[in-house]
């Protein structure tokens, strides 16, 4: 038997094309706040609204993992738009969606959510009961989420249990474009962004 994964009801056919992540990456980025991220587990809903983004470019930023070229371990960020780029981090991960055409290497790094769907499963994935604890960071949204190394690869655009999703009534958030976070190099581009009236930030704007 076929099985079919519909997201919750206001959301039901609003997921994000490969159109809308084909676009220049800030500009994806940018748009992403306020659209919700969702992943299919065990029978249930994990997600909430995306609060915090970041662009890392093609060109020209030597922050971007696509800065030494194509390998195995970032194949996935040279893919068509909407691929999940998930990559390891001090044993945990963090997730990317690859924006702008194929094999130009860019993607859109998801810092934080505010989590809405499946909120007892978060806290049980993530041990804490305070939703401020659950989200508000790429590698807590992750463990949140239950993904990890091996969702690399997977296409937001066409896997039933995992895409973004845009609500019937769209949200309009505040945005803000400031400066990224832990990065070593190109340190004074504003290419992270935030709704900055939320709560789950990983970090305050200034």
């Amino acid at each position: 038997m076929v099985q079919h994964f519909s997201p919750p009801k206001s959301l039901h056919s609003n997921r994000l094309g490969a159109a809308f992540y084909g676009r220049p990456t800030a500009v994806v980025a940018k748009e992403l706040i306020g659209k919700a991220l969702l992943h299919h587990v065990d029978g249930q809903w994990l997600g909430g609204w995306i609060v915090e983004t970041e662009a890392y470019l093609d060109q020209g930023d030597p922050a971007s993992h696509s800065a030494r070229g194509k390998t195995a371990s970032n194949a996935s960020m040279f893919s068509d738009p909407g691929t999940l780029y998930v990559y390891p981090i001090h044993a945990k991960h963090c997730l990317n969606a690859v924006t702008q055409p194929a094999d130009q290497g860019a993607a859109v790094l998801i810092r934080a959510i505010e989590p809405v769907w499946g909120l007892d499963v978060m806290r049980r994935l993530r041990g804490y009961d305070d939703v401020r604890r659950l989200t508000r960071g790429p590698a807590m949204l992750c463990q949140a989420l239950q993904i990890d190394r091996g969702d690399d690869g997977r296409c937001l655009v066409s896997d039933e249990r995992i895409g973004v999703f845009t609500d019937s009534i769209p949200r309009v958030p505040v945005i803000r474009a400031t400066k990224r976070i832990g990065i070593s190099k190109a340190k004074h581009r504003n290419l992270r962004f935030v709704d900055v009236n939320s709560e789950y930030l990983s970090r305050k704007v200034e």
